[in-house]
This record gives C-alpha cells, structure tokens and sequence, in this order.
C-alpha cells in the first residue's frame, strides 16, 4: 500500500455518529495504556504525548496512565497482550516498529497476531542516526571517512527496528559493533552518553526529547535520518528535520554504496514497515464496535485539535496520524513486507549476527 492509497484510507474513514458515541461513557474509569518498551524511549515519549490529549477528548476524561513492559524486545509485553480480551475498554497497548518486524520475520519467540487487535490510531515517525563528537568531526555528508573506525552500538535486538540502522550502515561500509539486550532505544542513548556506545540513533520522539540536548551541547553531530515518503513512495527529506541528509543522500555520496540491487530493496522495504506507519495504539480483541469508533473519534478529535500540529512538532514530529479505517490501513501496510524483502533479512541476520529464524 503506497502512502497516497494511506490517505485515501485516511480520508475516506468513517467515524461513528455522535447519538452512538454517547452510549459509551467512561466516567471515573482509569485507562492503562500499556508500552512493551522502557520508559525512556521513542515510544514512551510518543505516549505521554497522546495520553492527555486522549483523556480531554474520550467521554468523560477518564485518567489514561502509560504504564511500561519491557522485555524481548517487546515482545514480552505483545504476547502478554495477545491474551488479553476486552472487558471495559480500558486497556490500551502501544507497538513500535520493534514489535511489526519480529512478527514480520517470523520470530518464533511471537506468539501475537496482529490481526487479532483492533487498531484505533496509528502515526508515522522518524529517526535520526548521530555519532559522537571525535568521530562526527570526520563525517563529511559521505561515510568515506568513517569506515576505518569500530562503532559500538546499543541495540534491542537484530530482529528489532534497529536492523534499519545496523544494514544501512554495513551498506555504508561501516564497521558498527552491536551490544544487543537493551529494552528501549532511550537505552541506547543513556549508553551514548555514558561513552560506552559511539553511535546511536533514535526515533523522532527519542531524539527530540533527548538526543538534541547532546547536539546542542557538542557531544553529538547528527549524521542523517532515514528519510520519509512522499505520496510516490519515493524517499524524500524528513518534515521534522529538513536540514539532516538521509540515508538515500548519504549513501548516494558513499563509495561502494548503491540505491538500487537487492540490500537497497531489502532496507527500503523494513524501512516503509518500520517508520511511515511506525506506532500503532491498539484495542484487545473482541472490543465491541462503539468501544472502537470512541476511540478513533477520540482521537480524530485529538489530531483536529486547533494547536496539535504546533505542539506535536516538538514532541514527537511532523507526521500523519491515522484513524478509525485510516489507521486499520495503516496497520495493514505496517505489517507487510515482500517474500523478497524478508528472505534478504534472514538471510543477512544469518549471515552477519548468526541469528537464525528457523
């Protein structure tokens, strides 16, 4: 699905009417909003974000609590949410780009399905790749200058969001050692600063909420992001950072570097997955209809709030928010990927981290 079929979705959607919105009153109820990562991420951020802008606009401004299970990468907290079943709508769980790609390469530690959710907001995001200051002050819009040096890199996982950056950097020719087993990607920035990992990246929430404070600070030098869509499909600047190169520039500019050819397929492919619909807020199954349609009415409200672009910009970027159908596309197109895509994934996990998905 390209992002111009998205927006169709997204426009077409269809939200419940307000005589049956009023049948849903929660009143005195406590929303948990339940992340599968650690509290200092992208994707806890991007929550906190939503979450009191979700209590003004549902009936009868129940509290909504963001509440942290990481492990595995996340998905400790999405097979524990596999069992959960709706009972009074008040258990909301959040997925990353780290929970669509285990799923996508078949991970056999999965054992959720997505299409058993009910998603009621999805939005796209960012991420921005930096390096430290010694090794920043070498990088020149190419990584010519950065392929003699050994990185070392926090990462959730092989199989997580992060194989985006880790393939875009071997393709880059760079030598980037990761130290798997962090839970969240604010992790990974708590090692960069600490000195124990010289590069990082983040999503636009993560890096906006923390990672700037380094730039501004010269402890970091931004390198590129990944770039975002535009209705073609086609890999464009990302709105939230016009001044960052992406990874298409960058490795543009790279000797030995390619755009086109299996591994570009391959990257452009986890990339569209991971990012464009990143995180997705969904409801148990078995969540009956007018539970639903409050939600995505919820949020629709929240998205058509006369200040959201202004104080989404700063929090976690200038990126579509879907709901109602909208958001159903989105999730659909989130959690798809070629048989060509995902046979170079496993292969190269194989092949350069000696993960095996069999």
């Amino acid at each position: 699905m390209t992002i111009k079929q998205l927006a169709t979705s997204v426009a077409a959607a269809t939200l419940i009417a307000a005589p049956a919105l009023a049948e849903v009153d929660m009143s005195g109820k406590t929303i948990e909003w339940v992340i599968p990562f650690s509290e200092t991420g992208g994707s806890a951020k991007w929550a906190n974000f939503f979450a009191p802008l979700l209590s003004e606009e549902l009936p009868g401004n129940p509290t909504v609590v963001v509440k942290f299970m990481p492990g595995a990468g996340s998905t400790k907290g999405a097979n524990w949410f596999q069992e959960q079943e709706h009972e009074d709508g008040t258990v909301l769980f959040g997925t990353s780009g780290s929970t669509q790609f285990p799923y996508l390469l078949g991970d056999p530690r999965v054992r959720y399905e997505y299409s058993d959710w009910v998603p009621v907001m999805a939005s796209g995001t960012g991420g921005v790749a930096y390096l430290n200051a010694e090794d920043g002050a070498k990088f020149d819009g190419t990584a010519n200058n950065l392929q003699d040096i050994d990185f070392i890199y926090g990462s959730q996982g092989a199989t997580r969001l992060d194989l985006v950056p880790l393939l875009a950097w071997e393709m880059l020719g760079m030598n980037v050692e990761p130290v798997f087993g962090i839970k969240g990607r604010g992790d990974g920035r708590l090692m960069f600063e600490r000195g124990e990992a010289t590069i990082d990246y983040q999503t636009s929430s993560g890096y906006l909420g923390g990672s700037t404070d380094l730039v501004d600070a010269g402890k970091a030098v931004p390198m590129m992001t990944w770039g975002a869509l535009d209705a073609d499909g086609n890999i464009v600047r990302d709105p939230t950072f016009p001044d960052i190169p992406t990874f298409k520039e960058v490795c543009e500019a790279t000797d030995g570097c390619e755009t086109s050819g299996e591994a570009w397929d391959a990257w452009k492919a986890f990339f569209v997955a991971g990012f464009p619909v990143q995180k997705i807020a969904f409801l148990p199954a078995g969540t009956p209809d007018d539970v639903r349609d409050t939600y995505a009415a919820a949020f629709d409200a929240v998205r058509n709030r006369d200040d959201f672009a202004t104080i989404a910009a700063k929090r976690v970027g200038k990126y579509d928010v879907f709901v109602g159908e909208g958001a159903q596309a989105a999730t659909t197109a989130g959690t798809t990927v070629s048989d060509e895509a995902k046979a170079f994934v496993t292969n190269w996990l194989q092949d350069a981290y000696g993960v095996s998905l069999n």
